[in-house]
């Protein structure tokens, strides 16, 4: 390719189509982070449009140059929610009228599928995302002999784009173990303007029957299995018995189908439900403590909100907290699966008043730092490599479903 077409090819808005199962206004990480990678394309001057299931909420909605909307299933454990049918024969019609540059697959699911096969035969170039370990909640739901099965599929799926984004490096070392191939790195941000402690409410703290002076010790996140809430609550009975001069609380942001028996678990702890925006940031600014015993994530985006919010953060040596957590500098960590390190990784924060202090002043300076506009420039850089794949030495991947 000679130069002058390489430079254009490095400037020109792309036509990208983003495909998920998943989409704002439903609350997950996955949905977290295709809003901010969508809104930064379109500020970036690429039209973009996305393809994703119809939601109850659309209500009539029709489809238009930036959405288009395919047919669902219900998504069991998930209320409101449509998984997405295979829809390759409506692809195919919509792609070969309005060709788009380069599609974005984020879910590997029956609509993210038919988008790859639909794809392959236009040959329109393709980039993965791997969001989400369907493999190992397999596991968490009483089917791990589908833990194999999924890690094949998967394995498939993402070895047929022109390359995989993963979120971190931990997660693409463990990928390419099982074989998977053309991984790239690609990181996750935080709106560290939105996420602050100057967020904090004494009245939202009062509500939960705290002093300012007292110790509410928070966790945000869907309420399931797959989440390791069981060492949530050991935990944070291990710091009342080993703390019984400090008032505790625990408090629980979010929704799912543990919530009734957390709820019979932990009579005394304050379950706040789903939020969002300006109230989701004043509930993370109002705890000081924050448990993230998940050892299921590929990063766990809450993290970087909870240290954006200054607070100290107990986690596993994985994902998100691998990359952004020093431990006893800015957050606490404990070796993966070893649960008694994880309490007293904990203990440690409360063991002395400067321990949390200094944890939650570095945790906030560090996580100020970790903004969207370099990864969604990187994303673009991405995505343009998937337009002329000789240029970085990459051989595409061979066509047919």
């Amino acid at each position: 390719m000679a130069a002058a077409d390489t430079a254009v090819m490095n400037t020109a808005p792309l036509a990208i189509a983003l495909i998920t199962e998943t989409f704002g206004p439903e609350i997950n990480g996955v949905a977290n982070t295709l809003g901010h990678l969508v809104d930064g394309l379109r500020a970036r001057g690429h039209r973009l449009q996305l393809v994703r299931p119809r939601q109850g909420s659309d209500d009539g909605r029709k489809s238009d140059e930036q959405l288009l909307l395919t047919r669902g299933w219900p998504l069991p454990g998930y209320p409101g929610l449509q998984w997405g049918q295979s829809s390759l024969h409506k692809l195919l019609r919509h792609w070969t009228r309005q060709r788009p540059d380069v599609l974005y697959i984020a879910t590997e699911g029956p609509l993210g599928l038919s988008a790859l096969r639909a794809a392959r035969r236009l040959q329109i170039p393709v980039i993965s995302g791997f969001h989400t370990n369907f493999q190992q909640y397999a596991g968490h739901y009483g089917i791990a002999l589908l833990t194999r099965v999924l890690t094949n599929y998967l394995r498939w799926f993402h070895n047929r784009s022109h390359m995989t984004l993963v979120p971190s490096a931990s997660q693409q070392i463990e990928l390419q173990r099982r074989g998977f191939e053309r991984l790239e790195l690609l990181a996750r941000g935080v709106d560290s303007r939105l996420f602050h402690p100057g967020k904090r409410s004494p009245a939202l703290r009062s509500a939960w029957g705290l002093a300012e002076n007292e110790i509410a010790v928070l966790h945000v996140g869907r309420l399931a299995a797959e989440k390791n809430l069981g060492l949530l609550a050991r935990s944070f009975r291990a710091l009342q018995a080993r703390y019984p001069q400090h008032r505790l609380k625990l408090i629980l942001v979010g929704d799912g189908p543990q919530r009734a028996s957390l709820q019979q678990q932990l009579p005394d702890a304050r379950f706040c439900g789903l939020q969002r925006g300006e109230a989701l940031a004043a509930h993370y600014a109002s705890g000081d403590l924050f448990l993230f015993p998940s050892l299921a994530e590929t990063f766990g985006n809450v993290l970087l909100e909870a240290m954006a919010s200054g607070l100290g953060v107990v986690a596993f040596d994985q994902a998100a907290a691998a990359q952004h957590i020093r431990h006893g500098h800015n957050g606490a960590l404990a070796v993966a699966q070893d649960e008694a390190g994880f309490i007293e990784a904990a203990t440690w924060l409360l063991d002395e008043p400067e321990n949390l202090r200094r944890v939650r002043l570095n945790a906030r300076q560090h996580a100020a730092r970790q903004g969207w506009p370099a990864i969604i420039e990187l994303f673009e850089q991405h995505l343009r490599s998937a337009l002329a794949p000789a240029l970085d030495g990459i051989r595409a991947p061979a066509t047919g479903a």
